[in-house]
């Protein structure tokens, strides 16, 4: 039940076994829970992601053990946390969205720092911190944009 369970969210119900690039289809994956979360506060969205990168570490520890893998790429709980401090900022249009997806990826891949450092961390926290760093820099990207060109 356990090890179903860190599957189900490890995979974000399912994004991860997206053929080809699974981080992006767990970044996208994310997008109906941030529509739902968005009509409130930047703070419900905040702690929204702060909820999944706590239970994503846990999930990533436990597809760690089961895979046998440093990092699973089916594990993509990481990128929805990521994507949602990122989007925690975003103004409440199509445009904004769209930017903080991209910029979320976008910083997840070059993972500038700390990010690569932060792969190092030991188990799941290695696998779910880099994209919290990525999610920040995407969110003062995102927060940048807003002010001047989206403004």
């Amino acid at each position: 039940m356990k090890a179903r369970l860190a599957t189900v969210l490890g995979t974000w119900f399912g994004c991860g076994r997206f053929p080809h690039a699974p981080g992006t289809a767990g970044t996208l994956g994310a997008v109906p829970l941030y529509l739902l979360l968005r009509p409130y506060d930047r703070l419900t969205v905040l702690g929204a992601a702060t909820a999944i990168a706590l239970v994503g570490v846990w999930a990533a520890s436990e597809m760690i053990h089961i895979t046998k893998q440093k990092d699973p790429q089916i594990v993509v709980i990481d990128e929805v946390a990521g994507v949602l401090i990122t989007l925690s900022v975003s103004a409440p249009t199509w445009t904004s969205l769209a930017a903080g997806v991209v910029l979320f990826r976008i910083f997840d891949q070059f993972k500038p720092w700390p990010a690569r450092a932060l792969e190092s961390l030991p188990g799941g926290w290695g696998v779910v911190m880099d994209d919290v760093a990525a999610g920040v820099w995407g969110a003062l990207a995102l927060a940048l944009l807003q002010r001047t060109v989206l403004a």
